[in-house]
Formats: C-alpha cells, structure tokens, sequence
C-alpha cells in the first residue's frame, strides 16, 4: 500500500512537471490572511502551492498579514485573499482552491503563466467592443461542479483585457457574509459593476454579451465578415412573424436567413407583459422574445442591425443592405408596423424630453410624475396599466366616447384609479427644454385647455412598413397593408408577407402563425415554382 501510495505521488509530480513545462511567465502569488480567520482556507492555499513548489519554481508564494500596507493599498479585506501578482492583471481569489475549484487554480496558472486567453474568435471580437471599466465577481463554491467553467471565462476575460477588466472569485463558504449581501445564495452567479449578469455557466461568448452589455443575456448573434450570402429565404424582420417563419422553412429544407433593423422580437421587446400566449399564463415580453430568438438560433442564421437598402428582382433576388448583400431565391417581408405620431406641434421638438413611445424603456424615468396617455387600444390601456403599477401617475387621453380595448383591460382600467379622459384630443406639446404641459380639446363641449404634465406616452397604433414592398411594385389594400394570398404569396412572384404587416389582429400567435403558413408555402413554391408555370403560359 505505502508502495502504491508512493507511486501516485509521483505519478501526480510528473504529470504537473509536465503542465508547468515551458511555461514562459512567473506567477508570483501573495496571500493575506488573519490567524484563525477561515484557517482551513488559508491552510488549503498552503498546501496546494507547496505541492506546486515540488516541481517548479515557476508559481511562489508570499504571505502578509491582513493589516499590511500592501493590503490597504489593494483594497483587500476579506481572509484569506490570494492575490494572482503579474501585471497588468487584477485577480484575486476570495477563500481557497478547494474541491472543484483546484481545477479552476490550475488553469487559471496555465492562462496567466502562458498569457493566452484562449477565447474564441466570436467570444474575442465581442470582447474588442468592451469600453468602459468591468469589475467582476464570480461567486463559487468548491462542492459545485459548474463553477469552473465561469471563473476560468472570467480569468481569460481578465487576462484578455487587463486594462479594462478586474476579476474577484469568491469562495461563498469562505464569505457568507459578501454572499448575503450580494443574495448569493446559489452558484455560480457572475456580477459586473455590482450587477447580476449570470445565473448559471454560461458560454464564453454569453459571458462576453452580457459583460459588454451589462445585463444578462441570454443568446449570443456572432458578428460576420462575410460580404455577400447566398441563400433560399431571406426573412426582412426579427419579430414573431419572421422568427417562426424561419424555424419552419429551414426545417423544411430551406436555407434561411433572417435581417433585422431593429430590436428582435420587434414590438413584443416592448411589451411589458404578455398573457395571452397559449402556453403562458403571463410571461415578460423580452423572455418570450428570448426564448423565441434562442430557439430560432437553432436554425436559421440571424443577423441583427442590418436594414435592408434595396431588393432587385432577377432570376434571383439581390438584396442590399447597410452591411452586405445577398442573394435569394424567394423574399419574405415579416416587417411589422411602426408606431404613429400624432402629428401635433411640439412632438417632434421634444420626442425624447419627455414624450415617449414606449412605456417599458421610459417608464422608470417619469415614478412619482405625472403623464397622459394617448389611445384607447390596448396599447394604451396596457402601458397606463403598466405605469400606474411602477408609480406614476396616469392620465389616459381618447378622441371617442368608449376605448378599443379588450375588456378584460378595461375591467383593469376600470378598477385601478387612473383618470380616463372620453372624447380629448392632444392639440399641442409645450415645453422649452422638457414637456411642460398639453394643450387639450374637448370634442364635446369645443373648448380648449391646457394640463401640466410631465410626460406624453403616444400609443396610438402603427404604420405597416411597406416601404420595400412597393419599391417591388406589390400591391396593397386599401388600407395600406400587403396584399396577399391565402399562402401569403404577394402581387410579386416570390415575395411573400407576413404578420402585422399584412394587417388583421395584430396579435402575437397570429403572426407566428402565419410566419409558419408563409414558410411552408414558400418551400412548396420552392420546389414547384408557380411563377414558371405563369411565364411559361404567357
């Protein structure tokens, strides 16, 4: 038995001679403790670098007690604190490499002894976009086996951009007390500038999104370099009607592409709450989005930030836009309808300054203030519903006598106390730098007043974007919407449509659904193209 166990000890010399072999960089380590604060912790830094020292000289270790000049100076107040000294980097391990996390000490002296970061190249381009300083916490623990892969994301992040990014791993046995305060209480969990941007392990290049973006993110669009795509279906819009189309059509064989301008998710990323999707009882308007563009993922390639500038029509189509070019066999336009304004002086003067078209990105900015609405759809009794619940106080304006809303939201309305204002209509915005106050008309009695109020919400409907479907000559209804078929083909053979733009409900499910009606006939069109048999009968 004593021979065997002599053997492992070699063994396991050997096999770390060999990982520390032609390692170019010194990795000096200072560790700061208080006698008989996480004593264990601190004798568990000992040992697992006086096992290091046994075969190489590249890793060494300096002690100083918790009160030196050296600790005041780095801020540090936590014992023990193992301190990874090679400049530029600023990481440091707040308890011990114990458990799991030996496996995350030994790369993180493979990264920084060797100075790769060993990103990926989307992970790494992401990253380029970082410019402002990140602080980040990655609170771990040595009995979970997912920590590892966050904290050593987080070491190639710190070593990758030393300049910009600081990293503390925080051992939460060593440090209740920063767990609680931070409601750490599960791990790993990953902060930024003291806000959660992770719950969980993430991918490297989710890791790099949401640190960039400082939010949690939950799907990652890598950047392409390529200047022109060739494809089956090209897909203008990133909203429920686009996304669902191009999960069908690449299940069908397609290949498909999807181009947003935008926001993905389109008017759902601004909707504060959904409840009438089947399958949810409420859910928040950007998870459902997230969930949809993760699942679209899955299949089709999408490119975010990319307007569409022009589509020619040949044997293929050739579309142009701010970025690149591509061609395609069939078009389809899921391009939605953008908010209308109401056309009054003073909106466009002060759109920003205290007039908004959207409740979710604003709201927060007007609690305790006092703001109007203007509509009566549901647009506009959900986003009085959504303020007055954040604490602002709510004022809805309508040209009618009734609203246009679902009654369950008028029920809503009805029972919460927001002011209601029948047959008004905004005539102007005042304000010097910021809304002052509105200039109202009451339809009834044709007088005219003016109310102080600090915001102007304007949920008034949308204009369908038809812009790129009358550059191609489609025709439209009388409403201004495309026109189309039952397999929302166009006037135009091979361009299709669908969702809001078509008109109709304007409803969620809807345009999913008639995204998967449009994909599924373009791919039977695809196979037997209708317009052949046209110009073959001509």
């Amino acid at each position: 038995m004593a021979h065997q166990d002599s053997f492992d000890h070699k063994e396991a010399q050997n096999q770390l001679r060999r990982f520390f072999a032609g390692m170019p960089r010194q990795i000096p380590l200072l560790l700061f403790s208080v006698p008989d604060v996480n004593a264990p912790f601190t004798d568990g830094i000992r040992k697992v670098v006086a096992t290091i020292g046994e075969v190489t000289d590249q890793v060494t270790l300096q002690e100083y007690p918790l009160d030196h000049d050296f600790a005041r100076q780095r801020g540090i107040i936590a014992s023990p604190t193992l301190v990874f000294a090679v400049d530029p980097l600023d990481i440091r391990w707040l308890g011990a490499p114990l458990g799991h996390e030996i496996q995350t000490f030994m790369e993180a002296l493979a990264i920084i002894g060797r100075g790769e970061p060993g990103l990926s190249e989307p992970a790494a381009k992401e990253l380029a976009k970082l410019d402002e300083p990140r602080k980040i916490k990655v609170f771990v623990s040595p009995s979970c086996p997912y920590c590892p892969q966050a904290a050593v994301d987080a070491i190639r992040l710190a070593v990758a951009r030393p300049e910009l990014v600081s990293l503390e791993i925080i051992d939460i046995q060593a440090n209740p007390e920063l767990a609680d305060r931070y409601e750490a209480h599960s791990v790993p969990q990953i902060f930024a500038n003291d806000h959660l941007i992770y719950l969980g392990a993430p991918s490297q290049e989710l890791l790099v999104a949401s640190l960039v973006a400082l939010e949690p993110r939950s799907y990652f669009i890598p950047d392409s370099d390529a200047e022109e795509i060739d494809c089956d279906l090209l897909i203008v819009g990133g909203g429920p009607a686009g996304l669902t189309a191009g999960i069908y059509a690449n299940r069908s064989g397609l290949k498909t592409v999807v181009v947003e301008k935008g926001a993905l998710g389109g008017q759902i990323a601004i909707t504060p709450m959904v409840e009438n999707y089947p399958g949810f009882t409420q859910v928040g308007g950007q998870t459902l989005v997230d969930i949809l563009v993760s699942h679209a993922l899955e299949y089709v390639d999408i490119f975010p930030g990319e307007e569409v500038q022009e589509i020619v029509r040949g044997n293929k189509f050739m579309i142009t836009t701010n970025r690149r070019r591509y061609q395609a066999r069939a078009v389809l336009l899921a391009t939605g309808a953008a908010v209308r304004h109401l056309g009054v002086p003073g909106e466009q003067r002060l759109a920003g300054r205290g007039i908004s078209y959207c409740s979710t990105c604003d709201g927060q900015l007007f609690i305790g203030k006092k703001v109007i609405i203007v509509g009566g759809g549901d647009s506009a009794v959900t986003d009085a519903l959504h303020l007055h619940q954040i604490g602002v106080q709510v004022t809805l304006v309508h040209r009618r006598d009734k609203l246009r809303a679902q009654q369950r939201l008028i029920t809503a309305l009805e029972q919460s106390s927001i002011t209601v204002m029948y047959n008004t209509t905004v005539v102007e915005i005042l304000g010097k730098a910021r809304v002052e106050s509105v200039r109202l008309h009451d339809s009834a009695t044709g007088e005219d007043f003016n109310m102080a109020f600090d915001g102007v919400f304007i949920a008034i409907g949308y204009s369908p974007a038809v812009d790129l479907a009358e550059s191609l000559g489609a025709e439209l209804t009388p409403d201004g919407y495309i026109k189309r078929d039952q397999g929302h083909r166009t006037t135009v053979p091979g361009l299709y449509s669908a969702g809001d733009v078509e008109g109709g409900a304007k409803q969620i499910v809807t345009a999913a659904g008639q995204g998967a009606e449009a994909a599924l006939a373009i791919f039977e069109d695809l196979v037997n193209p209708y317009w052949v048999d046209q110009q073959s009968g001509d």
